[in-house]
């Protein structure tokens, strides 16, 4: 029973690091605030891990995972843009983008949930990626005006409800053995970031961004291809009623 219960510990440890996010926001407290985002997003990647490494999985665990998820990815990122870089923008724009940020994390999440297992990528950029990207894109308000995040905040919205394939890193399994270790990297990650919170959250914002543009460019070629067949279906369409 308790070894059923391990991997719920890190799924309710990624929601109390998405609150202590919250909270450091409202005290402009932004680079340790974007930081919890991304040591969530390290227990947010073990918790399925260690479910599967002791054979621990559950609906439940996987409902209370999209719970946390919606806290720590969905509103902590969208606080954190909110507060640190929207004061320029008209208050009823600042509002709806905010809004939906978490709004379509939520929708991601629902589909994912209902959805039949998809092995090797997920449909949609993950809710982790998107938070991860947007909570350490904020950190970056002195060398960008609020519209470009407003733009880059809709389409990382965008790119969560997209039907874009993403690589599926959670298949990347963990030695049942390496388990006990994993509270140590845990906390050692904590340290660091406690440590250096500005670097962290850039450096990592660079992996982050790469990944997520990866699908949006996955996205533009796909609509090319369709346009060029659609172009090829017209010439022969065309080539036909010239012959008669």
């Amino acid at each position: 029973m308790i070894t059923k219960s391990i991997p719920s510990l890190f799924t309710l440890g990624n929601m109390v690091l998405g609150m202590l996010a919250i909270i450091l926001a409202t005290e402009e407290r932004f680079s340790l605030a974007a930081i919890m985002v991304i040591v969530a997003m390290l227990l947010d990647g073990l918790d399925g891990r260690v479910a599967r490494a002791l054979n621990a999985q559950s609906e439940f665990g996987k409902e209370l995972d999209s719970l946390s998820d919606i806290i720590s990815f969905g509103i902590a990122p969208a606080l954190i843009m909110y507060l640190i870089s929207f004061h320029s923008i008209p208050m009823g724009m600042a509002w709806a983008v905010t809004a939906i940020f978490p709004l379509c994390g939520a929708l991601r999440l629902a589909r994912f949930n209902v959805q039949k297992e998809t092995p090797g990528y997920f449909i949609g950029l993950p809710i982790p990626a998107a938070g991860g990207v947007l909570a350490t894109l904020s950190l970056f308000y002195q060398e960008f005006t609020a519209p470009y995040f407003v733009v880059s905040m809709l389409l990382l919205s965008y790119l969560m409800i997209s039907t874009v394939k993403y690589p599926n890193f959670k298949k990347i399994g963990l030695p049942k053995r390496a388990v006990a270790y994993a509270p140590l990297v845990v906390i050692f990650a904590v340290v660091i970031a406690v440590i250096f919170p500005d670097q962290m959250a850039k450096l990592i914002f660079i992996p982050l961004v790469v990944y997520a543009l990866y699908g949006f460019n996955q996205n533009i070629k796909r609509l090319v291809r369709r346009k060029r067949r659609q172009d090829d279906k017209t010439d022969e369409e065309e080539g036909y009623h010239s012959k008669r």
